[in-house]
């Protein structure tokens, strides 16, 4: 069976029946862990769930991806449009931007969900105006929290005519290249102090990389071109891109650590990355090296996937800053952003030939 319509179809099982993300790194006795709410928790499956809803939902989904979709959301939503369980963290705002990217609703109707989300995240706005990952940790801002909250705020900003709210994803954005960047290199540490503006963590964190290049790149595309912040955005998406491929390795992955070819390949980093890419090269100047880039990064994705489509190596959820997972398997999240991947490049006639399961990927 054709790779892309493989994952697609392990990823609609995985919509309702989703593999539980772990916490712990724990492999052998994990029922203390369980017993504790130490094993996994809702938030963490969140992000899971919206990476597989935006693979499957954007553009047109089949009859039965369409079902299944509508089933998924049904299970989170009410009927008036209300959260089932209303999220208390701003990881949430990944689903529901999901919400934008779905095709087949309307998205008014779901606009009391999405009210909720913009309170959510505007009721963690720390003192330096931009948001928070978690209160307890109010002095810290996350690289994660790019990829969650930014490419909502512009959805919900363009749709509502809210432009505070693209004011904040603009913000929040600038803030971290600010602060949160190695100097002119381009590559993220995982979280940095706004007191000190000192950075936590390690620079290039495959994950981290990933959450600020689909905050960013999302953010870029929803602004029409004719917007204040279009080409600012648009300069960061070049820099990004080139720091991004600098650090590919050659078997076409990235790894867990980007700026060491001695860490281990990460599936999620690929996927993510490969995402940034392939949207990057709608930039002219991009267009040939983000092709190139994209082509070995879907190439490797595909030497990891097994038989039943799931696909093989994301490294498991990390503990703290600096606390990275030493676990390597399945990961949801990666299959939604394989599959998003995979349909956007058929759609754009980018690869006719993504289908051939040993083919050799070219002329992007």
């Amino acid at each position: 069976m054709a790779w892309s319509r493989l994952i697609r179809r392990k990823g609609l099982t995985w919509l309702h029946h989703t593999p539980v993300m772990k916490i712990t790194d724990q492999t052998r006795i994990t029922v203390l862990d369980r017993l504790k709410g130490q094993y996994s928790n809702p938030t963490l499956q969140d992000w899971q769930h919206a990476a597989l809803l935006l693979g499957l939902a954007e553009g047109e989904p089949d009859d039965a991806e369409r079902t299944g979709i509508h089933r998924f959301l049904n299970s989170c939503f009410h009927s008036d449009g209300r959260w089932r369980t209303k999220p208390v963290h701003v990881d949430s705002a990944i689903v529901a931007y999901s919400l934008f990217r779905t095709s087949s609703i309307e998205i008014t109707s779901y606009r009391p969900a999405l009210d909720d989300m913009y309170d959510l995240i505007q009721d963690h706005i720390g003192s330096d105006g931009t948001v928070q990952y978690r209160k307890r940790m109010a002095d810290y801002r996350y690289v994660d929290t790019i990829g969650f909250i930014c490419p909502f705020l512009i959805s919900y900003g363009l749709t509502f005519n809210k432009p505070n709210a693209i004011d904040l994803a603009i913000k929040q954005i600038s803030a971290y290249i600010q602060y949160g960047m190695q100097a002119n290199k381009w590559i993220p540490c995982h979280a940095y102090d706004v007191r000190t503006f000192d950075p936590l963590g390690i620079y290039g964190w495959g994950r981290g990389m990933g959450w600020f290049a689909i905050g960013l790149i999302d953010s870029w595309e929803l602004l029409p071109q004719n917007h204040t912040y279009k080409l600012k955005l648009q300069q960061y998406v070049v820099d990004y891109a080139r720091s991004i491929m600098a650090c590919q390795q050659p078997n076409g992955n990235w790894n867990w650590t980007v700026t060491r070819c001695e860490s281990r390949p990460d599936s999620s980093a690929t996927a993510m990355l490969c995402w940034f890419l392939i949207k990057a090269a709608a930039i002219p100047e991009l267009f040939v090296s983000c092709g190139a880039s994209v082509s070995k990064g879907i190439t490797y994705l595909k030497s990891v996937t097994r038989r039943d489509g799931a696909i093989e190596f994301s490294q498991g959820d990390t503990k703290d800053i600096g606390h990275y997972s030493t676990l390597f398997g399945i990961m949801p999240f990666t299959q939604g952003f394989a599959i998003r991947l995979s349909k956007f490049v058929k759609d754009e006639g980018l690869k006719e030939i993504i289908y051939e399961d040993n083919s050799v990927y070219a002329n992007v």
